[in-house]
């Protein structure tokens, strides 16, 4: 009878330590979050707060890169973002607005174009961004970028 007891009672005090451990290792639900990795920079300098700024970055860049070649070797820019494939490192994939965490508007003149990418859900790592023929690009935080904006550095 006694062994019984002894043997209930290390039972007992076993599962009170075990729910004590679990209840002190298991971490709150939004402590994932907390705990995000931070970004690494891709290069000295780099402007980006996150990987899918970098990438919306890297994109900028190229279509700005590609609409100073187009604009040299046409005499004006392109109307569409399809004109630009083979300028520079602009391809077909390119094209197509869905552009990961970012969405792109492209408006085309002969003079001058305008390229945005939004975020579809912007936050302190989703900024949005804008260019034009002056090839600056440009970030806002807050709302969609535009002329007005702070240049990215």
């Amino acid at each position: 009878m006694i062994r019984s007891k002894i043997v209930c009672a290390v039972f007992v005090a076993f599962l009170f330590a075990a729910c004590l451990s679990y209840g002190q290792e298991t971490a709150p639900p939004d402590a994932a979050a907390q705990t995000a990795p931070s970004y690494t920079p891709k290069f000295k300098g780099d402007p980006a707060r996150s990987d899918s700024e970098a990438a919306a970055l890297a994109y900028m860049r190229v279509v700005v890169r590609a609409e100073k070649l187009f604009n040299k070797q046409y005499s004006h820019y392109a109307l569409t973002l399809n004109e630009l494939v083979h300028s520079g490192s602009f391809t077909k994939r390119m094209v197509d607005p869905n552009r990961g965490d970012y969405t792109v508007a492209y408006k085309g003149k002969k003079d001058s174009y305008t390229l945005t990418m939004t975020p579809k859900a912007m936050d302190a790592q989703h900024r949005s961004f804008y260019a034009d023929d002056d090839g600056k690009i440009r970030g806002d935080e807050t709302k969609p970028a535009g002329p007005d904006s702070p240049i990215v550095r």
